[in-house]
């Protein structure tokens, strides 16, 4: 196994959309793929930029845990409606952050960057009063006791691929290694909905710096898909939703046809805004 870290883990004190909105916590591993001196790389799927470098591409995706959001506390008792107006949480997402201006206008809101541990010592060191995290992260690293509030995923709507873990590698790597790769890890159900989520978000072309959401819910025979994109300040949203049989041949196709609806919908006015203030 060899560790990498990316450039999304070494500049923790400079903002996602300041280093760059692509790429930032895969593009180190993905060129140690193309010169093949590894066979595979393992992310988080919600870190993959939309569109992968030519010649690499995922070949699994590990079963979805819980998709939600959560909050996460020193305190048992905080929870974000009724906390103090000015108390100050942590958030590196601006999905999340726009979600908090919108609805808990009295919090305060700080970057809390690095991986759970790094944000967990800083939550310690009073940086903040709590946190918002993926609640898969936080279930995989063992810290559940320190979650005081789930969050709704009707309001905290997650990014595409939230809660699963993706097998990338080059293409030209040995057919029966990937096959074997796929076979041991992939899970069929959530590989057909995180599709769906990337083929909506590639369509929208949004970054890691970029408030868009997508998350395909499968319940029996039926996939219900949400997706939409929000302003930094959370005032403005356009988001669409439809339901799919799961044997429909046109999952993905059906996801990039509703980005195109949000994004005429004035999603397309809302993404350049978005990329005019952080450019500034």
């Amino acid at each position: 196994m060899v560790l990498f870290e990316t450039a999304g883990d070494k500049k923790l004190e400079t903002s996602i959309s300041k280093i760059g909105s692509k790429g930032v916590f895969t593009e180190e591993l993905e060129i140690a793929l193309l010169n093949g001196s590894i066979d595979l790389a393992v992310h988080s799927a919600k870190d993959l930029q939309s569109t992968l470098p030519e010649g690499l591409h995922i070949i699994a995706y590990t079963e979805r845990e819980q998709a939600h959001d959560v909050v996460v506390s020193y305190n048992p008792e905080f929870r974000l409606a009724k906390a103090e107006a000015g108390a100050i949480v942590g958030s590196s997402s601006t999905r999340r952050r726009a979600i908090l201006i919108k609805n808990y206008p009295h919090l305060k809101l700080v970057e809390m960057r690095g991986n759970l541990q790094t944000r967990f010592k800083k939550l310690e060191a009073g940086e903040a009063e709590a946190m918002l995290l993926a609640y898969a992260g936080v279930k995989r690293m063992g810290l559940e006791n320190f979650i005081v509030e789930n969050l709704p995923l009707d309001v905290f709507i997650p990014p595409a691929g939230q809660a699963s873990i993706a097998l990338e590698v080059a293409k030209s790597l040995d057919a029966e290694k990937q096959e074997m790769l796929t076979s041991v890890c992939n899970h069929e159900a959530s590989a057909k909905a995180i599709s769906m989520e990337r083929s909506f978000l590639q369509a929208m072309d949004g970054g890691c710096s970029i408030p868009v959401f997508a998350h395909a819910k499968i319940e029996g025979e039926t996939i219900h898909f949400v997706g939409g994109i929000s302003s930094l300040d959370g005032k403005d949203q356009i988001m669409k939703d439809l339901q799919l049989s799961v044997t429909n041949p046109d999952l993905d196709i059906q996801a990039k046809e509703l980005a195109i609806q949000v994004l005429n919908s004035g999603g397309a006015t809302i993404l350049q805004e978005i990329r005019v203030a952080l450019n500034n």
